[in-house]
């Protein structure tokens, strides 16, 4: 995200990039790199003392972008919708311009977006009558307009360059060069000749200019023109840092100290925390790779989330050097980072946070299958019918659902979502869908009852979308306030992408749920005075939802609350069974659910008491029912003798038999060095190594 001061007011803009451009017929565009803005937010320049009126201007340059879908600003001045705005918008290249500033009024001319990471030069024009945009020295579109701004409006303004003062998540990602302003509006044989040689070829009314040769050991660039200095801004906001990691090694963290031998409510080895939180890892057959993101921590002090991403190629059996993508400056777990592959190879991370006191994040692969390199994606979503930037969500989980875009189910901390100024919610279990990872749906509230929910969902292959989840009490005389107390099963699913909402059997709810007794309701374990911890959720090969869960008798830690069972709900087709599997020793132990081809469900868990007795997590196992979860037995102890407990085995999607469970270990009860492990199909663990210092390597500790 960046911020940037605007420019220019009635004005036009001319937008051209080149690192070298030549007298020819034919334009040169910049032969490399250009303006970056990987070691900046972006650049202001103050523009006050220059002979640069909105009432007429130019401005131009070359652009490249991994991301041309994405909303981002080339140059601006003012808020949006003020002065004028040059910038990608809706798959459009916009020009817009402010026509009254009294009750701000705009228009605007639009051209094609270009091909990702391809230089292309754009030029916007308005001179005092018309509007006009080119792309490659070409008019692509006209239109008259008249603004009543006067010459000196914006006067104290600067300009912006890749980025937006008011809304940081328009700064632009890639590269500008030649970035060029004129006090008048070019006519079309100047755009050509422009596109073709270069700004000086244009030097009536040329105010100024920056390249990427003029960039000094400051960051800041001068312009040769007018010698008007281009400061490069760093608001803070843009955390991306795309470096390699010597080794792979997890976050610790715990929640809520107690006072008791057992020390908190949960706490380890929490790279892949928490249960709400999916997928942390995706198989792509088109590559033969399995792509993994965690919440790593640095070798230093140990001390903060850094978000990373690695893989595990299966048919070299190598794993490459994970990737740090961002600092998340917390050391708490809940902001982990979950992914997923969309159609055409790119790699998406998104960046969760717990509550509202930090942003959110979403980045992109530069290039297909390849984690060397991400890029800042800018969202947005959809509000009261308008576009608005999308920076905050909690417990997300995301499909690509082939052919249709990405699907999400999250959580949201915003009340005024539900327009009702009596709600004590403070967690909604929400819904939303893009089609290109950039633009998303409005949010579609699926259930707020009482003080929220936690959910864990699933796609089927069919293309369904489900969640399971508890709900929160709001009891005051009982003292039963909020998530400590969490209790109830429920399920509701969309076959149509969140247009409707119903029970498994086909009955439709309005969403949000807000009573607690509802149609969605499958078990009430608040009748018995049992906590809901859900853990995982899948389908079988008939579509039908199957739950795995924990129930216990209180939240904390230590033999109090026990027995704390291991359970499934499954729906049969015409009704839920309902099974036992194991007791365990803590609220937070943790398993994934594996439906196979040949009718086998699996569990692979981190469910047997550990070193640390009672606290999170422990030895892992895995679990066979051959009669879709009438019984279970422990196949295999895949672990035994450890240290610290392993906690939260991840499956990735489409799961690759080699790379089948993905966790993290570490100390129940103090804080402690986190390691990084993964299973096969058959239950053999496998240690990622802490320290390496090739790019890949086999030395994979079983």
């Amino acid at each position: 995200m960046k911020r940037l001061a605007h420019f220019l007011s009635s004005g036009f803009l001319i937008l051209c990039l080149s690192a070298t451009l030549f007298s020819s017929v034919t334009a040169t565009p910049p032969e490399d790199a250009g303006i970056d803005f990987k070691e900046c937010d972006g650049y202001t320049v103050d523009m006050a003392q220059t002979d640069f009126a909105p009432t007429a201007f130019s401005v131009a340059a070359w652009v490249r972008t991994p991301v041309p879908e994405q909303t981002q600003a080339i140059l601006n001045m003012a808020k949006p919708s003020r002065c004028f705005t040059f910038y990608f918008y809706q798959g459009r290249v916009r020009m817009l311009l402010e026509l009254d500033r009294g009750q701000p009024r705009y228009d605007y001319v639009t051209a094609d977006i270009p091909e990702a990471n391809v230089w292309t030069h754009y030029c916007g024009t308005y001179d005092g009558q018309t509007l006009a945009i080119y792309r490659d020295g070409t008019l692509v579109a006209s239109k008259l307009c008249k603004n009543s701004l006067g010459p000196d409006s914006f006067r104290e303004t600067p300009l912006c360059i890749g980025t937006n003062d008011d809304n940081s998540d328009r700064s632009w990602t890639g590269d500008l060069d030649h970035v060029a302003l004129w006090n008048r509006g070019l006519d079309a044989k100047e755009v050509r000749t422009l596109y073709e040689q270069n700004e000086t070829a244009v030097p009536s009314g040329l105010l100024a200019c920056w390249t990427a040769d003029q960039k000094a050991e400051t960051g800041n660039l001068t312009s040769p023109v007018g010698n008007h200095v281009a400061k490069a801004v760093n608001w803070g906001i843009n955390t991306l840092l795309n470096q390699k990691d010597d080794g792979f090694r997890s976050i610790w963290y715990y929640n809520q100290r107690l006072q008791n031998e057992y020390v908190y409510k949960y706490s380890g080895g929490l790279g892949t925390y928490p249960a709400n939180h999916y997928p942390f890892s995706v198989y792509c057959p088109d590559v033969n790779k399995t792509f993994f993101c965690y919440g790593g921590t640095d070798r230093e002090t140990e001390s903060t989330l850094l978000h990373e991403v690695a893989c595990f190629d299966h048919r070299t059996g190598m794993l490459s050097r994970p990737t740090i993508i961002l600092d998340k400056k917390t050391e708490d777990a809940h902001d982990n980072p979950v992914m997923t592959v969309d159609d055409d190879g790119y790699i998406w991370i998104f960046s969760t946070s717990h509550g509202t006191s930090r942003p959110s994040w979403i980045h992109k692969s530069v290039r297909p299958y390849d984690i060397s390199e991400f890029v800042l994606i800018h969202p947005t979503k959809i509000v009261d019918g308008n576009e608005v930037p999308m920076n905050n969500f909690s417990y997300l989980q995301i499909w690509t659902m082939p052919g249709r875009g990405m699907v999400a189910l999250f959580t949201t901390y915003d009340r005024s979502l539900l327009h009702d100024p009596n709600s004590v919610v403070q967690r909604i279990l929400c819904f939303m869908t893009s089609r290109d990872g950039v633009h998303w749906s409005s949010w579609q509230p699926i259930a707020a009852i009482k003080a929220g929910h936690y959910q864990n969902g699933a796609m089927s292959k069919s293309g369904k979308i489900g969640t399971s989840f508890n709900y929160h009490p709001w009891d005051r005389e009982e003292g039963r306030l909020g998530l400590n107390w969490r209790t109830n099963l429920y399920y509701l699913e969309t076959t149509d992408m969140g247009k409707s909402w119903q029970t498994v059997t086909g009955e439709k709810v309005e969403v949000p749920l807000t009573e607690i007794n509802n149609p969605a309701l499958v078990y009430d374990y608040e009748a018995e005075r049992q906590n809901v911890y859900i853990v995982d959720m899948v389908y079988d090969e008939n579509d039908y939802p199957l739950i795995l869960y924990i129930t216990s008798k209180g939240f904390e830690s230590g033999p109090e609350n026990d027995p704390r069972i291991c359970r499934t709900a499954h729906w049969n087709g015409s009704e839920w069974e309902y099974s036992e599997i194991c007791a365990v020793d803590n609220n937070y132990d943790f398993g994934s659910l594996y439906i196979e081809e040949d009718g086998t469900w699996r569990i692979i868990g981190a469910l047997d008491d550990g070193p640390q007795r009672y606290n999170t997590g422990g030895e892992m196992s895995l679990y066979i029912s051959k009669d879709q979860g009438k019984s279970w037995t422990k196949e295999r102890q895949m672990t035994s003798g450890s240290k610290y407990n392993h906690c939260f085995p991840r499956r990735p999607v489409n799961a690759n038999p080699e790379f089948y469970a993905f966790w993290a270990d570490g100390h129940g009860r103090e804080k402690s060095p986190a390691t990084l492990y993964f299973s096969n199909q058959n239950g053999d663990v496998f240690q990622l190594p802490r320290k390496m210092s090739a790019d890949w390597t086999d030395s994979i500790a079983k």
